[in-house]
């Protein structure tokens, strides 16, 4: 259940913007932590290209779900980019900073869509009504890049913005697919049966990396059963890489736990993801950094609660997630920024 905080906004202009925050022990590559958000439901935080702003996904004030907002990498200039109405979800900016894209259910009527049925457990929704669309940098009208009935999410650009990555069930199985900026030109990269989503491209462009699930047997008719209710069990994720111009995908991970949210350093070498590994039937999600050659994962976060979306500035220097420490309420979810040391 997503938690409404009244006068987010006003809360985060009394506090100055950006607020230092304390560094949980261990957290070595961290350094100046400082939050951006003050209350509500905050994540998906992703760099521009230049790294001077954020954009990102928040519940807050009269909103009832997510809409898509920018700011600056200090928190200041907090504004609504998307026209709140529907459902908004993981929202990207070009790199020439001349448009964004999100999905959003606001062609299906403006009201939130309903909350999914948690009496299988704890279930993620994919709204059929999600589509991709494009838009001007704050504002201006929505061009739709997608048109085929079903879930269309997870959209990112290339690194020189001449391809979108998506994740659709257009096949009638979550895949990623790679298409033009103007929506042309699909290409389907993954085939195996499962869920195949959050992807990023590397900031070579070369390489992408993402989250799956590789379910058989009576997991994977519960995962097509649920699939058919536009639903999705995020329990069981692995970590996977691909090179575009080979296309096999490459597993990292093979822990059981639900290891999402994966992004690459700008070395290449290197991946950073959010996990449960420690305890898979937790909900205590850390972020680690797995060095790609060797499998070797370290762990970077250790905070006892939420910590995910991780995201890398083009320079390394800095790094974005979204986490629970410092909640004023119980599964308030705030954006933090960081310097970033070997």
């Amino acid at each position: 259940m997503l938690l409404v905080i009244p006068s987010t906004q006003a809360a985060a202009e009394s506090q100055g913007g950006a607020q230092p925050t304390g560094v949980e022990f261990g957290e070595r590559h961290l350094r100046n932590i400082r939050q951006l958000t003050f209350g509500g439901q905050n994540a998906e935080a992703y760099f521009s290209y230049d790294g001077h702003e954020l954009i990102f996904q928040s519940t807050r004030d009269e909103l009832e779900c997510d809409a898509i907002f920018r700011m600056s990498i200090d928190g200041a200039d907090q504004r609504l980019v998307s026209s709140g109405k529907g459902v908004t979800t993981c929202a990207f900016i070009a790199p020439d900073n001349r448009s964004v894209i999100y999905s959003s259910t606001h062609l299906a009527g403006e009201k939130c869509p309903p909350k999914p049925d948690y009496s299988r457990g704890y279930v993620w929704p994919l709204y059929d009504s999600y589509d991709i669309f494009k838009a001007a940098p704050d504002d201006g009208d929505l061009e739709r890049l997608t048109h085929s009935p079903g879930y269309d999410a997870e959209a990112v650009f290339s690194p020189n913005g001449d391809k979108i990555l998506f994740t659709s069930v257009r096949s009638g199985d979550l895949e990623l697919y790679l298409m033009n900026p103007d929506g042309s030109g699909l290409q389907q990269l993954t085939h195996e049966p499962g869920y195949d989503g959050g992807a990023f491209f590397s900031l070579d462009g070369e390489w992408i990396v993402w989250r799956a699930s590789r379910p058989t047997g009576k997991a994977l008719q519960d995962y097509q059963a649920l699939l058919a209710q536009g639903l999705i069990r995020p329990g069981n994720l692995e970590i996977f890489i691909m090179h575009l111009a080979e296309r096999e995908p490459i597993q990292l991970t093979s822990n059981g736990a639900a290891n999402f949210a994966p992004y690459w350093h700008p070395d290449g070498k290197h991946v950073i993801f959010s996990s449960n590994m420690e305890n898979p039937k937790s909900r205590n999600f850390d972020l680690f950094l797995l060095e790609v050659d060797t499998r070797k994962v370290e762990r970077v976060t250790n905070y006892p609660g939420f910590d995910s979306f991780p995201m890398f500035s083009h320079d390394g220097k800095k790094l974005v997630f979204a986490s629970n420490r410092n909640g004023k309420v119980r599964g308030e979810t705030n954006i933090f920024i960081a310097d970033w040391v070997w």
